[in-house]
């Protein structure tokens, strides 16, 4: 039965992934640009959330309906004034400009907030769970976490397949030049993307601070997690970034089961089995169907 509690675990793991997953599937399938700075991003949304919950005395999860506007509109302002820029030279630049956000976030929270590390205080559920069997149970956060993956997920397919807008970034992504002539203001359109990217960036870090604790180094980690999650999913498909996650939330948890420090390590090896024997993912990449 422990197996069967290592699986189930792992598919509530493979929600996390997938809302740090999310955003580089949007950047990535609607612009063509793979952000360095992602996991930075969650966890100076992490901050962000804690500084809310210091001042105003909000329940954290709360925060999010501040966290998640404030982090739209730098997501809005990021692709207009740097991304877009730096596209404009090479889709290089962008990788560097990426790692130099990167970089600077890291020490800014190094110098502002130090190093210690912080999770947020969700009362009685941090350790409540729901028993389904003496050996299985899941825990509430987790629970909470997986539905809002699977939430944030639905409502960008809908978002994306049902209203102009969707409609005009999912012509933008397909052929830029064609829908420039078409009359869509691609660069708008870009933008808002990159708003939805960051609003789900900002639902990874209030998901990161309530599942496990975060400190300024904490980024590179998921951004590695959240790299596999959507390569193994297929690059540019948003229900891939959950089937990715939770085929590498399930490794992990399998491999800490045959050895309690080579979890890791197995969610290493299934994304390298992935790349080699399916590099396209196991979803066809797609932004809505």
């Amino acid at each position: 039965m422990n197996w069967v509690n290592a699986i189930v675990q792992g598919i509530l793991l493979g929600g996390l992934y997938a809302l740090f997953a999310c955003g580089l599937s949007i950047l990535f399938g609607v612009i063509r640009v793979v952000n360095l700075a992602h996991g930075d991003f969650a966890v100076l949304a992490a901050y962000l959330a804690l500084l809310v919950v210091t001042t105003t005395h909000l329940p954290a999860l709360a925060t999010i309906v501040i966290v998640a506007p404030l982090f739209a509109l730098l997501g809005y302002a990021g692709q207009r004034l740097i991304i877009q820029k730096s596209l404009d030279v090479s889709p290089l630049t962008t990788l560097l400009v990426s790692f130099g956000l990167s970089v600077v976030i890291q020490n800014a929270l190094l110098v502002f907030a130090s190093a210690d590390s912080h999770s947020f205080d969700v009362g009685h559920l941090i350790s409540a769970s729901l028993r389904i069997t003496p050996e299985v149970s899941i825990a509430y956060v987790s629970l909470i976490i997986f539905g809002t993956a699977v939430a944030l997920l639905i409502g960008l397919q809908l978002f994306l397949s049902r209203t102009a807008m969707g409609r005009q970034i999912r012509a933008a992504a397909d052929d830029q030049e064609a829908a420039s002539i078409a009359g869509i203001d691609t660069h708008h359109v870009f933008a808002i993307a990159a708003a939805l990217a960051f609003a789900s960036v900002a639902l990874a870090g209030l998901a990161l601070g309530t599942y496990s604790s975060f400190d300024p180094s904490a980024g590179p980690p998921r951004l590695v997690f959240a790299f596999e999650a959507v390569i193994i999913g297929g690059l540019g498909s948003l229900w891939g970034t959950l089937l990715g996650g939770i085929v590498l939330g399930v490794a992990q948890t399998i491999g800490a089961q045959i050895d309690p420090s080579g979890g890791v390590l197995a969610g290493h090896l299934v994304f390298l089995a992935v790349l080699a024997f399916r590099p396209q993912g196991l979803i066809r990449a797609r932004l809505a169907t």
